[in-house]
């Protein structure tokens, strides 16, 4: 009935959906050049052959799946990958990073005509649905063409299944488009099991699986040669409110690091301007790499990274690194990159979407938590200054990052059932 009543008002609701999606692009949230994907009509041809559609939300959900789609498509020859996300910047990230015979396209809005002309064009033969993204009307869409389905890499936090177990009915029959349910945790797939999921198994955080961001070594040799000798640390994704933190840290640490360089890389390119003027009000010297892609030489403070794509880079770069949106309750972002890439990672308390991953790290030594802004300089000048003890925690993350990266074989494993009922053989 709930499902009834949400297509219903779904239905008439398509003028307050264009009009919201316009003031998205007016803000650069949409891409203006392919809005109609997000109606459900096609940029290009449906390929011949099978083709498996994997949706991920966002910039950290799609980067986590990219290792299992080169997978699917090493090991199914025929096979093309339709993969959807929802903004510009995952977008951007996909047409750089996705690897031949695979096709991106943005999500369809869940409005009922969009997405039947979504599923019409497109005709997945199997679905892989990754983390937590409910749309009603897409999966009614997928369940009603009787498609097979998994629900990848998903979480269930205690506060999603404190407010879902309210709705058993609703939550109970969006599930049930999933015959195979693969849970990042064993707490989320308790959950998950609570709330009628099908074919539950907790393999573990693809995270761990995903190849780290990558630098060209054309880029990344004259950025070191720009660095070499000076103490570096950085921000990376940082939300509004951490910048500041990030300029008090500066404040503090220069007197007794000569050379001293904060790199900030912000969740956001666009607010690099912002950012700029908030450090040159600090009294700090700022250069932005969008100036022309310019490399910081001695007399700069602070090197604002507003570019697009580069993390890999500055992860390379950088041998203390500190995520963003911890510092507020935005529930941080992904620490297993730069523990691949040997950085000690720290991080702030509000690092509640990726908890089992800092236990784990936590657990092994190879991360520290931070209170405040405080002890983040305090960490951030022991680690600056003692290679002994940074070196312990990027052993430490060395440890665990090693000992998670077969998830994808589990995972692949899992998924076996759902990819032979849509046909798809895979390799041994």
């Amino acid at each position: 009935m709930l499902q009834s009543l949400y297509r219903g008002l779904t239905t008439v609701a398509g003028p307050a959906v264009r009009l919201y999606l316009d003031r998205r692009r007016a803000a650069g949230k949409e891409d203006p050049a392919r809005q109609a994907e997000r109606f459900g009509m096609a940029s290009r041809a449906r390929p011949a052959g099978p083709l498996a559609w994997i949706h991920a939300a966002s910039v950290g959900e799609a980067n986590s799946v990219l290792v299992l789609v080169g997978r699917l498509l090493d090991s199914a020859p025929d096979l093309t990958v339709l993969m959807t996300t929802g903004t510009v910047t995952s977008a951007e990230l996909m047409g750089r990073r996705l690897p031949e015979r695979a096709i991106h396209q943005y999500v369809p809005v869940d409005l009922p005509g969009a997405v039947d002309s979504f599923l019409d064009h497109w005709r997945p033969d199997a679905v892989l649905w990754t983390e937590s993204e409910i749309w009603p009307n897409l999966l009614a869409g997928i369940r009603a063409r009787s498609i097979p389905a998994a629900l990848v890499n998903a979480r269930m936090s205690e506060r999603s299944f404190s407010r879902w177990r309210n709705a058993p009915g609703l939550i109970g029959g969006l599930l049930s488009t999933f015959q195979v349910t693969l849970a990042q945790t064993e707490g989320d797939a308790e959950r998950l099991r609570r709330l009628g999921a099908s074919g539950v198994a907790s393999v573990g955080n693809l995270k761990f699986s995903a190849e780290p961001p990558p630098a060209a070594s054309d880029v990344m040799e004259p950025l070191r040669a720009s660095l070499a000798g000076r103490p570096v640390w950085l921000l990376a994704s940082s939300h509004p409110g951490e910048d500041e933190i990030a300029a008090a840290v500066h404040a503090a640490l220069a007197p007794a690091l000569p050379g001293l360089l904060t790199v900030i890389v912000p969740r956001h390119a666009h607010r690099g301007d912002a950012i700029a003027e908030l450090m040159r009000a600090r009294g700090l010297t700022v250069l932005q790499r969008t100036a022309g892609h310019r490399l910081p030489g001695p007399e700069h403070a602070v090197y604002i990274a507003d570019t697009m794509g580069e993390l890999g880079l500055f992860y390379r770069a950088a041998p203390v690194v500190c995520m963003g949106g911890s510092f507020i309750p935005h529930g941080g972002q992904n620490p297993v990159e730069p523990a691949q890439l040997g950085c000690a990672v720290l991080y702030g308390p509000h690092m509640f979407n990726f908890g089992e991953i800092t236990h784990m790290l936590e657990a092994a030594g190879g991360a520290l938590p931070v209170a405040d802004g405080d002890a983040l300089t305090r960490e951030a000048r022991r680690l600056l200054t003692d290679d002994r003890a940074r070196e312990r925690i990027v052993a430490g993350a060395a440890r665990v990052t090693a000992d998670n990266r077969r998830i994808i074989d589990r995972a692949l494993g899992a998924l076996s059932p759902v990819l032979g009922a849509a046909g798809i053989r895979t390799a041994a």
